[in-house]
């Protein structure tokens, strides 16, 4: 439940569109709602301008189906690492619900974006990277934020990155996603002004070491204003992508 949400109910109650009793029921989940095997956090909305998100991994999927169908009756929801099994038991009850598989998100309802908002970019250095990166991109695009995705530039072609450099410069924030060794981040925070999130992924041979090979690389790196998500992190690189272009559009200047 948001801040919005909740005027327009009081605003209702007021105008004697909505009687008070029915007024109690919806506001009576506030601050959280237990189901048992959840505390489901209505009000996180309120403290954060976002609602609480589903992390479907190792959950049944009638679980998660519980949980988003209880948070969609206050607005938005997003439900990541989902599998298509989680998918099915959410669509059963909410036939709106949509999938995105390469994310492995589910998500109810879309939050209007400004076209003329300050826009970031998601950019991986390889074709494999994209699954972290499409994570990354439908969270910060479910936060109401203009992302657009920038794929396969990675340091073994760096006239492909290159050719995107008006892009690139115009972006009020990105998120770069690089498995192998990682390097992809240091070159754009050299290039750009404004903040880079750096996500390492599991993608890569040995000695790549699942991820750990480009996070020490990433949290080495001698370029200024970029920061580092943990392995894998699309979600996590998403939202902080989204808080950083949500402040610079209430603060233009």
């Amino acid at each position: 439940m948001t801040s919005e949400s909740i005027r327009d109910l009081l605003q209702a109650v007021a105008q004697g569109e909505i009687d008070p009793t029915t007024a109690y029921e919806r506001l009576r989940a506030l601050p959280f709602e237990t189901v048992g095997f959840a505390r489901i956090d209505h009000h996180r909305a309120l403290r954060k301008g976002f609602p609480e998100v589903v992390f479907c991994a190792w959950k049944t999927p009638q679980q998660v189906a519980e949980i988003v169908e209880r948070l969609a009756q206050h607005g938005l929801v997003l439900a990541t690492r989902a599998e298509p099994t989680h998918y099915e038991a959410v669509k059963a009850r909410l036939p709106q619900a949509e999938y995105h598989p390469q994310a492995r998100t589910i998500t109810v309802g879309s939050p209007p974006t400004p076209p003329d908002a300050p826009f970031g970019l998601v950019i991986t250095a390889g074709t494999a990277d994209i699954p972290v990166a499409e994570e990354a991109l439908i969270t910060a695009r479910m936060m109401g934020v203009r992302v657009e995705p920038l794929y396969d530039v990675g340091v073994a072609g760096l006239h492909r990155l290159l050719a995107h450099y008006e892009q690139l410069s115009k972006a009020s924030g990105i998120v770069v996603v690089a498995g192998m060794e990682g390097a992809l981040p240091s070159v754009v925070g050299g290039l750009v002004a404004c903040p880079v999130i750096a996500v390492p992924t599991s993608v890569g041979y040995g000695a790549q070491m699942g991820g750990l090979a480009p996070l020490l690389t990433m949290l080495n790196t001698c370029a200024p204003g970029v920061s580092v998500v943990n392995i894998d992190n699309g979600f996590g690189a998403g939202y902080c992508l989204a808080l950083i272009l949500r402040a610079v559009g209430n603060n233009p200047d």
